[in-house]
């Protein structure tokens, strides 16, 4: 972790603009660690700066988001220093509970889903509640994909 005393020029830019875009005194353990390759520190933090900028959506819902979405992905560092931020935005302990009711239950319905190959209802289409599109994954042609590669030599015997 790089402290602010033992910063270089070009960190210390970036903890700068942290704590004044964050009206803080201090840089949190994450900026720290991100220090140590400091194009990922600005990158990132100009990332996240947009991202979290006032928007359409308040900054407590964003932060909210951010805590469900770190979550799920059992972030423990992430859950912890966006819970801090959404209660100094006015989030409250019953809100947290919900949120996290939610997220659980979410978790629990999407697995279901999934497994069960749940097929989308023409409703839910035709009212246009198409999520993103995923990347585009590279095809094969048709006539390729019947096709089938020939086994390779691997130099084992077979039994």
């Amino acid at each position: 972790m790089i402290e602010y005393a033992e910063a270089s020029a070009e960190v210390r830019s970036v903890y700068d603009d942290i704590m004044a875009v964050r009206k803080t005194d201090w840089i949190n353990n994450f900026w720290k660690v991100l220090a140590n390759h400091p194009p990922t520190l600005r990158r990132t933090w100009e990332s996240i700066k947009e991202v979290m900028a006032p928007g359409t959506l308040d900054p407590l819902t964003k932060q909210m988001i951010y805590i469900a979405v770190s979550a799920t992905n059992a972030c423990e560092y992430c859950v912890r220093s966006h819970t801090f931020a959404a209660r100094a935005k006015g989030m409250s302990e019953a809100m947290l509970g919900e949120l996290m009711a939610v997220v659980g239950m979410a978790n629990e319905t999407n697995a279901l889903a999934n497994l069960y190959q749940v097929e989308v209802d023409e409703r839910f289409m035709a009212a246009g509640a198409t999520p993103p599109k995923p990347a585009a994954r590279r095809r094969r042609p048709a006539g390729a994909r019947a096709q089938r590669r020939p086994a390779r030599n691997t130099g084992r015997r077979s039994r």
